[in-house]
């Protein structure tokens, strides 16, 4: 059976040498770069034992992608700092949505129209959510989402793909993903913004489907991790309005 093997991350550019994997099953690490092939230098090395090849990478890689072996204690916000998050970073905020409902939006007068059959006008709603929004894209930052979506979708999910109308017309960029590829992509069943490729907001809910806390990332291999979600649910996602068309009336 292959190894359940992640791609932790490379210090080196375009050519990927060298880079640090883990086995995800057993916590081993896999590293490879340059051989150490001078004679000279291998005979400097202890314990080399037969058919094991030394290799050369820098000490920076290994500080930025290893393991860390100290448990982390979740670095929890409040809902002040995560709403500050949304104005102080620098180019780009983009957004997983995995959950088949979230209960905040079932309070909603717009979800009671959209369940009862009627058109939602979404002009004016969260007035002041919009403006920031308008006011943050206008500096050339980007606000991108990808959700997923069940087969058959959700009345929840179906209500977001009806407000992404309104998110669209703030500067955001909304896309939707079948819960299949997600799962073949092995993408994280969980809620996160990622701002700036270096920080991450991972939204913790409850079993009735409400947020209880925001929790910050920002160690190097956990948040490339999140990267790289972002990077393959982005390639296999699609503009809400070709999603939209293209489900099954009715």
């Amino acid at each position: 059976m292959p190894r359940n093997i992640r791609f932790n991350g490379t210090g080196s550019g375009v050519n990927g040498c060298p880079a640090v994997h883990e086995d995800l099953d057993t916590g081993e690490v896999i590293i490879h770069g340059p051989a150490l092939t001078d004679p000279a230098d291998i005979a400097g090395l202890r314990h080399l034992g037969e058919g094991e090849v030394p290799i050369v990478v820098p000490r920076e890689l290994l500080v930025d992608f290893g393991p860390k072996e100290v448990v982390r204690v979740p670095n929890i916000i409040g809902l002040d700092e995560f709403d500050r998050l949304f104005t102080q970073f620098k180019h780009t905020a983009w957004r997983l949505e995995t959950r088949r409902r979230y209960a905040s939006d079932e309070v909603t007068d717009t979800y009671a129209q959209f369940l009862q059959g009627e058109p939602v006008n979404w002009e004016g709603r969260d007035a002041e959510w919009c403006a920031e929004r308008r006011e943050q894209a206008a500096l050339g930052k980007r606000f991108e989402r990808v959700r997923i979506v069940d087969n058959p979708p959700t009345p929840g999910q179906l209500y977001l793909l009806d407000n992404a109308r309104r998110n669209s017309s703030v500067g955001e960029d909304i896309r939707q993903l079948w819960r299949g590829d997600a799962d073949r992509l092995q993408l994280p069943a969980e809620d996160f913004w990622l701002f700036d490729s270096r920080l991450v907001a991972r939204l913790n809910f409850d079993d009735a489907d409400d947020l209880v806390s925001v929790e910050l990332i920002t160690e190097p291999v956990e948040v490339n991790g999140y990267c790289q979600a972002r990077d393959a649910a982005t390639h296999y996602a699609v503009p809400y309005e070709t999603f939209a068309a293209n489900l099954p009336a009715k």
